[in-house]
């Protein structure tokens, strides 16, 4: 029964988000392989899932739309932020590590984002971090994609 109201939920986000015009993610096959886990040309779910479930520390691929950019976190590791509409109703935060990868430039309000990393539900809604790779090699890759560039 658990699963299958999870799966009547997943539906019912992927329907609002597809009438808005939001899609997830498809995996571009020029990202690295073990960056995702989704076979190339499908859509793993993984983020309307993790949303449905209030999910934390599961691996999220998806698409939206920039809504606001925040200033960087600069307390220990800097973070570029920015706020993505990934549903009618429904905005992640995204806290990119850039003394790790390249900061995402340019950016703005409106602007189309394709990612894939960690995601961990909170009340205003979740965010994805580790959108970089893992210099010691013990995490998935992550990446953020804007306007065909790739950083990571």
């Amino acid at each position: 029964m658990k699963k299958l109201a999870a799966a009547l939920v997943l539906l019912a986000i992927l329907a609002v988000a597809r009438l808005a015009g939001v899609e997830l993610e498809k995996p571009d096959t020029d990202v690295p392989a073990m960056a995702s886990a989704a076979p190339a040309g499908e859509d793993d779910g993984s983020l309307a899932q993790a949303l449905a479930d209030r999910a934390n520390d599961v691996q999220v691929q998806g698409t939206g739309t920039v809504v606001r950019v925040l200033p960087d976190d600069n307390d220990g590791s800097r973070h570029q932020r920015f706020l993505v509409r990934v549903a009618p109703d429904h905005t992640i935060l995204i806290a990119h590590n850039i003394d790790l990868a390249p900061r995402v430039a340019p950016l703005a309000e409106g602007d189309t984002v394709s990612f894939f990393g960690e995601f961990a539900w909170n009340e205003k809604g979740g965010v994805v971090h580790w959108t970089h790779h893992d210099p010691a090699g013990r995490h998935p890759a992550g990446w953020i994609r804007r306007d065909g560039q790739l950083f990571q």
